[in-house]
C-alpha cells in the first residue's frame, strides 16, 4: 500500500473521529500486511510503567520506559524511518511480559533483533541473556569475565546502560560487586521491583 493509496483509505472512512480512527487502523493494517512497515511500535501497561515496544520481522528491537519520542527516533536513524504503530505485531511480545509480571515466565521465547547492539556490548548482552537464568545476580566483573575480558568492567557497565532489550535482556539481574544495585534505566525502583518479582539474592 503506496501513501496514497494510504490517505485514500483516511478519506473513505466516515468523517467522525470513531469513522477516521478505524480508516486509519485498516490502512496501517494493511501496510503491515504488505510488508511496508520495517519497525512496529506500541506501548503497553505494566508493573514498572509504560513500557515501549518495537519490533522488526526478525525479532524485538526495542524495550524501552518512559516517553517514546527519542526511541522513535533512534528507530528511523538506525533502522528505518518506516516505523509505525502496529500493535497487532507486538502481540506475543506484550503476552510473555504479562506471563513474567504474573511470576507464570522464567524465560522469554521471543526472536530477538540484535542490530542496536554492536561489538563488545552486543557480546557482553549475548552472555547476560544466554547465561544468567531467572533470579540469579552476577557482577559487572563477574560478566566482564564471562565474556573474555575481566578488565572490562566499566565497558560492562556501559553495555547495561545501553541494553536495547531490558527486562527480556536482563540486565536489572547485573549488580556491583558487593550486591550495591548500580544504575537502572528503568529507575532503581524498577530494578529492584524485577529482583523482587525473581526472588534474586544479591551477590
Amino acid at each position: 500500500m503506496t501513501t496514497d493509496a494510504i490517505e485514500r483509505a483516511l478519506r473513505a472512512g466516515s468523517p467522525d473521529v470513531g469513522g477516521a480512527e478505524a480508516a486509519l487502523r485498516r490502512a496501517l493494517e494493511a501496510a503491515e500486511a504488505e510488508g511496508l512497515v520495517d519497525v512496529a511500535w506500541t506501548t503497553v501497561d505494566s508493573p514498572v510503567g509504560p513500557l515501549f515496544l518495537a519490533a522488526t520481522d526478525a525479532g524485538l528491537v526495542r524495550v524501552g520506559f518512559g516517553q517514546e519520542d527519542w526511541m522513535l527516533e533512534d528507530l528511523a536513524e538506525h533502522i528505518s524511518p518506516r516505523v509505525v504503530e502496529v500493535g497487532k505485531r507486538l502481540d506475543p511480545v506484550h503476552r510473555e511480559l504479562d506471563e513474567y509480571f504474573e511470576g507464570r515466565r522464567q524465560s522469554f521465547d521471543l526472536p530477538l533483533d540484535w542490530r542496536l547492539s554492536r561489538g563488545f556490548r552486543r557480546t557482553v548482552l549475548e552472555h547476560l541473556y544466554a547465561d544468567v537464568p531467572y533470579g540469579v545476580t552476577v557482577s559487572y566483573l563477574d560478566l566482564a569475565t564471562a565474556s573474555g575480558n575481566a578488565k572490562a568492567s566499566r565497558a560492562v557497565g556501559s553495555a547495561m546502560a545501553t541494553n536495547p532489550i531490558p527486562i527480556v535482556v536482563p540486565c536489572h539481574r547485573v549488580l556491583r560487586t558487593g550486591g550495591a544495585l548500580g544504575g537502572y534505566g528503568g529507575g532503581l525502583d524498577a530494578k529492584r521491583h524485577l529482583l523482587a518479582l525473581e526472588g534474586a539474592r544479591l551477590v
